[in-house]
């Protein structure tokens, strides 16, 4: 059977909960509720399974904040024997405008310290990323304070049809591969 082990990635705790750099934990809380699956916590996270035609996707959303994602990515990839090919990690990316999705195969950390991480730790920058833009809205030198802000009423307002879609995307990526899941979303 094949597994997929995608990534949420976020930081824990309630006053990170509906801000923009979590946007990975909430596309996969979503996607649990959607399939009525409940995560579970797990050593270096919270976890939560799902079947879909033959294949099992695990959804992790790691407990060990962002800066440290790498050490749940490896021990899950070990501990359910899952291939680098079969990773997917969705993360914010300031570089795209709000609501945007790209797809890619592979590429740098972009500057984010949850990928920085996973890099480190992988030994590899050859894994899919689910980026979600969360655009650039920011005075100069409040980059913090944006990316730990939480999102705007016209945002919140887009957000059910984003992870809507997000879901599809994951499970596109189960099904279909990469390169039709690319092909097919890239840009919506």
């Amino acid at each position: 059977m094949n597994k997929f082990l995608i990534i949420g990635l976020g930081n824990i705790g309630v006053e990170y909960v509906n801000t923009r750099h979590n946007i990975g934990f909430k596309i996969v809380d979503f996607l649990a509720l959607k399939e009525t699956v409940t995560f579970e916590t797990v050593k270096l996270g919270s976890l939560a399974k799902f079947q879909l035609k033959g294949r099992t996707f695990l959804l992790l959303k790691p407990n060990t904040y962002m800066n440290l994602s790498g050490k749940a990515v490896q021990y899950w990839m070990d501990k359910e024997n899952i291939p680098i090919e079969n990773l997917l990690v969705i993360t914010d990316d300031l570089n795209l405008s709000f609501g945007t999705i790209r797809i890619k195969p592979k590429g740098s950390d972009g500057g984010h310290n949850g990928l920085k991480n996973i890099n480190l730790i992988l030994n590899s920058q050859n894994y899919a990323r689910f980026r979600f833009g969360i655009s650039d809205e920011f005075k100069k030198g409040q980059q913090i304070n944006y990316v730990l802000g939480e999102w705007d009423d016209a945002e919140k307002l887009k957000l059910p049809e984003r992870f809507e879609l997000s879901s599809e995307i994951i499970k596109s990526f189960g099904l279909a591969g990469l390169e039709n899941t690319m092909n097919t979303f890239n840009g919506k």
